[in-house]
């Protein structure tokens, strides 16, 4: 993390109520976006910094927007000039989801539960103004694992036949979709502030919802239960799937299709994580890689996944899928 403040940030507060406040920065995530947390008078706000070319702010400030505006916990824009990378917003304190569950363990179910209200809640809304989940978005993601991973890994695979795989094992899926829900895509327990630690049934935030798509309701359940970043046990997972199963009743294809994007995110997640080792200089993204392959190969025994997983037998060798990724030069 670097202390230079980015040129122009003066600017931009001298035209807001923050001007002259205290600028602290904060760590970022795995994008070109920077924070910072903004002091003055007992008050405080969040600043983030998307610079073009590289990042667009006009993507969050339209979902952040669109879910206020449906009683969805979004922080609130305080200021923005989003041509310059501006964002001025309310700020959500910083306890995340996952912190708080990891220095109060018990609290981890009814945490849990209640990000599963969440998206109950989310759900019931007519789907938002966004791009459609469709099967080019899902094989581009499905790609990045035989395009960063397999390479990696020093394996030379079948291309062809990973889509063809996925064509086959989305297809159903994607003929009942309609007409979806808005899915946040990266919903989980970094991603997640807690507004009211420790009270049961506080108030959660969200966070880093800027590629929103219009896709499936198991999508964003996926994303929680089979968090890259945090050991979530199978027994917390079958506990919140009935919980969200209760509450929002969904169809008789539900569990496939929950095993069938948790295949595709996992995969993604597997290539994105590869990537950023090679590419960005990011080792630490390696030592999650066994925990989302492990989830993946859970989610590959499923009958809805049979072209993958027979992909996956003809092409991964036993050795690294038994070592959960093996190693990764």
């Amino acid at each position: 993390m670097s202390d230079t403040l980015p040129d122009g940030i003066h600017d931009f507060l001298g035209d807001t109520a923050w001007q002259g406040a205290e600028i602290a920065p904060l760590v970022g995530d795995a994008s070109f976006r920077r924070y910072f947390r903004l002091r003055m008078g007992g008050r405080s706000a969040m600043l983030m910094h998307a610079p073009p070319p590289e990042e667009d702010p006009k993507p969050f400030l339209h979902v952040a927007k669109w879910l206020a505006d449906h009683g969805m916990r979004a922080p609130a824009i305080l200021a923005e000039r989003a041509d310059r990378g501006w964002i001025l917003t309310e700020d959500f304190g910083d306890q995340r989801m996952k912190e708080w569950i990891d220095a109060n363990p018990d609290d981890e179910h009814a945490v849990y539960a209640q990000a599963i209200d969440a998206l109950v809640d989310l759900h019931k809304l007519p789907p938002g103004p966004f791009e459609p989940y469709d099967i080019t978005v899902y094989q581009r993601e499905a790609g990045l694992f035989v395009e960063w991973f397999c390479p990696a890994a020093g394996l030379t695979v079948d291309e062809d036949g990973w889509r063809e795989a996925w064509d086959k094992a989305l297809s159903p899926m994607l003929a009942r979709q309609e007409p979806g829900v808005s899915v946040l895509r990266d919903y989980h327990a970094e991603n997640i502030m807690l507004l009211e630690p420790g009270k049961s049934g506080g108030e959660q935030g969200l966070i880093d919802f800027q590629d929103a798509l219009v896709g499936h309701k198991a999508y964003d359940l996926v994303s929680l239960l089979q968090d890259a970043r945090r050991d979530v046990s199978t027994e917390l997972e079958a506990a919140m799937l009935d919980r969200y199963r209760q509450a929002a009743a969904p169809d008789d294809y539900f569990e496939d299709d929950y095993a069938r994007l948790g295949a595709q995110r996992n995969a993604k997640i597997v290539g994105i994580f590869t990537r950023l080792f090679k590419r960005d200089a990011k080792p630490r993204y390696l030592t999650m890689i066994p925990r989302v392959w492990e989830a993946m190969e859970r989610d590959l025994q499923h009958e809805a996944l049979a072209p993958v997983a027979e992909w996956f037998a003809a092409n991964i060798p036993d050795d690294i899928r038994v070592n959960h990724g093996g190693k990764i030069a």
